[in-house]
């Protein structure tokens, strides 16, 4: 198994600025894709952005500008700056990873998902 454990949501004002941090850990042999989604009350998860072990990213729209994603691969981190906040930036946030790893003595490809991190934008 691959667990994903998340911090840094929070409460924020519009216009702050919140950091998120995701680790991985197990039996892992590498990372392809890091990323962040999120879920607003009502409305289906969407991804955020996303980061390959190469370091190519791709953003929601929505985010361009204000949002960047970085990663450590020696750590198997990854995280997500939030700047100029807005109320419609609140959900839940969602770390995911997809890679490899190992399972008794076979190497298979995994997904995995953190449990989530409520980020609240509101005055």
């Amino acid at each position: 198994q691959v667990q994903l454990v998340e911090s840094g949501g929070g409460l924020v004002q519009p216009g702050g600025s919140l950091r998120l941090s995701c680790a991985a850990s197990g039996s892992i042999l590498s990372i392809y894709v890091m990323g962040w989604y999120r879920q607003a009350p009502g409305k289906q998860r969407e991804l955020v952005a996303d980061i390959t072990s190469g370091g190519s990213t791709r953003y929601a729209d929505s985010v361009k500008g204000r949002f960047t994603i970085s990663r450590d691969n020696a750590k198997n981190t990854v995280y997500l700056q939030m700047n100029s906040l807005k109320p419609e930036d609140t959900a839940v946030y969602y770390c995911n990873a997809n890679g490899n790893m190992i399972l008794g003595s076979k190497r298979i490809d995994f997904v995995s998902w953190g449990q989530g991190t409520q980020v609240t934008v509101s005055s």
